[in-house]
This record gives C-alpha cells, sequence and structure tokens, in this order.
C-alpha cells in the first residue's frame, strides 16, 4: 500500500509540475511583447464603431507581426475582454506591449485624440470632406448634419451662416466624435473666441452681429493674402454699408458662380443673379464666401479709419491693392490694372 501511496504521490506531482509548465509557458506567451508591422503611422490601432470582438482580432492579424489569435484569446479572456466590454476608437499602442498589455489598453478606452485642423475651405461640401478626413464618419454624414434643419436651428444657425461658427484652428477630438457632437463642440469654441478681446463689444460699435462681422471677414479674407492691408480693406467695406452702396466685391461674384477658377472677373460675370452677387444686391450676402480667418475677423473688428470707397488689385504681383476716395481716382487705378492684366495675358 505504501508503493501505491508513493506512485499517486509521484503522478501528483508530475500532474502539477506539468501545470506549472504549461501555465509558466501559457504566461510566458500571454506577457510576451509583440511586433507591429511597419505602417505609415506606426502602432496605430483602429477600432471602428461597426466592429465586434471577432473584428477586432481579424484586425489584429493584420497589424501585428506573428499575431497569435489563440494567445490573444487567453489574454481577453483573463482580462473580460469581449463584445461587451470593447470600446471603439483610434488607439495608438505601447512599443513593446504584450499581448496581456493589449488586451487591457484596448478595454480601458484609452484613445488617442486626433488633431483636426479645420481652415482654409469656401463651402459646406468642402468642409464635410476635409473633416471626414481626420474622424471616423464619412462626408455623406457629415454634409447630412451640416444641412440638418434641427439640428442648425439648435445652433442658431441656417445652411447659410453654418459657416461662421467655424474659427480656423487646430483642435483635439476623438476619432469617433459623431458629426452633431462635432458641430456642437464647434460652437462652444465659436463662443469662447467671441466671449474674449472684447470681440462681441467691439462687433456692437460697428452695429453688426457676430455673424455680420465674419460674413465681412470672409470677404476680406478673399480680397486680399497680405494681412497688413485687411483692416484697409474692412474699413473701407464698413464705408460703403454706412452709405448703403453696394460692395461691389469681385470675390462674392466668383463664389455666386461657384466658379473657382476665375481668375479675372468680367462684366459678363457682374450680372450673374445670386444673393451672393454684391455688384447686384446691397448689403452684405446671406452668409460667409469662405471660412473666415482669426486675421480677418480682428480685421473687420479693429477696422482702419478712413475715407477709402474703392479699391483696386496693384497693376503689380505684389497681391496689393491701391484705394481710393473718388470714383475718378478709381476709374484711373482701374484702367491701369486692365492694362496689367492685358499685358500677362490673363483673360
Amino acid at each position: 500500500m505504501k508503493s501505491i501511496g508513493k506512485w499517486i504521490r509521484f503522478f501528483i506531482g508530475l500532474i502539477v509540475i506539468g501545470l506549472l509548465l504549461w501555465g509558466g509557458l501559457m504566461a510566458s506567451q500571454i506577457f510576451r511583447p509583440m511586433t507591429f508591422k511597419t505602417t505609415d503611422d506606426k502602432n496605430l490601432f483602429l477600432i471602428p464603431s461597426n466592429y465586434f470582438y471577432k473584428d477586432v482580432t481579424r484586425a489584429l492579424t493584420q497589424s501585428i507581426e506573428d499575431f497569435d489569435q489563440k494567445t490573444f484569446e487567453r489574454a481577453a479572456k483573463i482580462a473580460k475582454y469581449d463584445d461587451l466590454t470593447l470600446k471603439h476608437g483610434r488607439y495608438r499602442i505601447p512599443q513593446n506591449a504584450s499581448y496581456f498589455d493589449l488586451v487591457r489598453f484596448l478595454r480601458s478606452g484609452a484613445q488617442e485624440p486626433v488633431n483636426v485642423v479645420i481652415n482654409n475651405v469656401r463651402t459646406i461640401d468642402q468642409l464635410a470632406g476635409k473633416t471626414a478626413a481626420y474622424l471616423e464618419s464619412d462626408s455623406i454624414d457629415f454634409l447630412s448634419a451640416f444641412t440638418d434643419s434641427q439640428t442648425l436651428e439648435e445652433l442658431g444657425v441656417n445652411v447659410q451662416t453654418l459657416m461662421t461658427i467655424f474659427i480656423p484652428n487646430t483642435y483635439q477630438f476623438l476619432w469617433t466624435t459623431r458629426p452633431e457632437a462635432f458641430l456642437k463642440r464647434m460652437k462652444s469654441e465659436h463662443d469662447k473666441f467671441w466671449n474674449t478681446n472684447d470681440r462681441i463689444e467691439k462687433a456692437k460699435n460697428l452695429n453688426l452681429s457676430p455673424t455680420e462681422v465674419y460674413i465681412l471677414a470672409s470677404i476680406v479674407e478673399r480680397e486680399s493674402q497680405v494681412q497688413s492691408e485687411r483692416p484697409t480693406i474692412a474699413g473701407l467695406y464698413l464705408n460703403r454699408l454706412r452709405k448703403n452702396m453696394r460692395l461691389q466685391a469681385d470675390p462674392t461674384v466668383v463664389f455666386a458662380m461657384q466658379d473657382f477658377t476665375i481668375k479675372r472677373v468680367l462684366n459678363k460675370h457682374l450680372v450673374f443673379e445670386s444673393p451672393y452677387n454684391t455688384y447686384l444686391y446691397e448689403g452684405l450676402p446671406p452668409g460667409p464666401i469662405c471660412m473666415a480667418s482669426i486675421n480677418s475677423i480682428d480685421a473687420v473688428l479693429n477696422a482702419d479709419e478712413h475715407n477709402y470707397l474703392y479699391m483696386c488689385a496693384a497693376p503689380d504681383t505684389s497681391g496689393k491693392h491701391v484705394f481710393a476716395e473718388t470714383l475718378t481716382q478709381h476709374n484711373i487705378n482701374a484702367n491701369a490694372y486692365r492694362r496689367f492684366l492685358n499685358k500677362m495675358g490673363i483673360r
């Protein structure tokens, strides 16, 4: 009987040792560092909103060299990572992370924010496309939100004035941010912007609302890339508004026609029927003709005081303008510019 007891203890010992060895092997696998395949954005891993656990494991197989799905599943089981605990988003996996580290990291939902650069767009369509390039939702989803009447009403804008809530800058968003949440954040940033540097008070002093300032700033933006002369241009347009003169701004005609290839605005363009054509209609157009930069907005709010009513591009390649108080002087300037364009072959 004693010999039988010894054999039983011996076999139990073997089983324990085997289990310990097996457990050690599994642990070594679970805690083994992984190597991501070389990509343009190393260690970046996306979990779209329509992904389930099985989709995550498939995507990891494509992203990690020699990915062992069984080892990952063991680690996931220990950490209770499944469809119920899965968090969608954009993750940058730590270098040399183990399978267990990876599971815990994804389960934590510690997304890496996306830097969304918002600037230099002319239309809502362009804005939808540019925003979609950064975030998960596609351009159709963004455009749908940008034109949804209820969403716009909640923001206090319409389709024509929506662009006014966008203050050009770089903003951080989670990759999974939906278009509606994106718009609410932009409205919040808009409000912060206008509540600094006495901007609202300055707008009141001009007898303009922030929306109207933005619309005028968008015209100033397209009139000149020379920032130093924008306050002069803004002052000129403010003078015309006060005198109930038509703004007669060429960029509004280009926007009205939606032909941004036009290099020279001709008489045939000036009669194009549109509320954005400031050669035909007095006052400001119904909305901005582009996303106005902070520089242009502040140029309007801090416009130069002068008596200029007319402006014309300088007859050179400087990109600057010449200004005039009288129509007679303006016609002289305009003729000089026309001769320059003809000489340059710009038709």
